[in-house]
């Protein structure tokens, strides 16, 4: 489209807006998402439709393109700052309305290691899913991971590495879990550029995530599976 500049959100219909949204999204552009938003919200939309409908499912393409190469990781953070602007709107509507969410994560990187963007950038993704994030930050001994999961009771504990060093601090906190009998209560994701399948099998993980979009996907899946399994 040539004439992209004369776009103006408040003329669209509800369709064309949200596809709007999509490409906004896309495109990172933060005040454009906001404004979407606030439109939708003014035609009786409610936050939980304006998150799935149009956040998440703008998000959801963000999340294949990235997974396909075709985006990388400073436009996929660009998306991720334009939804968390979405999402500042939202946030308290949504807790207003009880509106149901996909599930709950907290995550980390592990003691010793002080690496965050892939973490970051997983934080952002699982957010832009409909998730409720809690990123407990870098550097982590077990207690603090302990400490987090009895406070925020969460579906899933994810854990991050960047270095071969500090890989192997993933099956402390596992065992630990284990040995505390907690282990069965969350899903354990884990992360980094030097984990591999093999290594997250071995340790105990549930799954090996090797970027932010597969972790979305790992997360929604072994969410819809645990909660199928409590409701059967």
């Amino acid at each position: 489209m040539s004439d992209e500049e004369d776009i103006v959100l408040s003329e669209l219909n509800d369709e064309e807006l949200v596809e709007q949204m999509f490409d906004d999204l896309y495109d990172g552009l933060k005040e454009e998402i906001e404004e979407g938003v606030n439109i939708l919200l003014e035609r009786g939309w409610t936050p939980y439709d304006i998150l799935t409908k149009a956040l998440v499912g703008g998000m959801t393409i963000v999340g294949h393109d990235f997974r396909d190469g075709i985006l990388f990781v400073p436009e996929v953070l660009l998306a991720a700052n334009a939804m968390k602007g979405g999402m500042s709107i939202l946030k308290p509507l949504l807790a207003e309305t009880g509106a149901p969410r996909v599930g709950k994560m907290v995550i980390g990187t592990v003691k010793g290691d002080i690496h965050d963007i892939g973490k970051n950038l997983v934080s952002m993704m699982m957010e832009g899913a409909g998730f409720e994030v809690v990123d407990i930050g870098i550097n982590n001994p077990v207690e603090n991971y302990l400490e987090a999961l009895e406070t925020e009771k969460p579906d899933i504990l994810g854990m991050s590495a960047l270095l071969t060093t500090t890989m192997p601090y993933m099956k402390v906190v596992i065992d630990t879990l284990v040995e505390q009998g907690l282990r069965e209560e969350y899903i354990v994701l884990v992360g980094g550029a030097p984990l591999n399948e093999e290594f997250g099998k071995a340790i105990g993980a549930d799954a090996y995530c090797r970027d932010a979009a597969v972790a979305v996907e790992t997360a929604k899946d072994f969410v819809s599976r645990k909660h199928n399994q409590l409701a059967g």
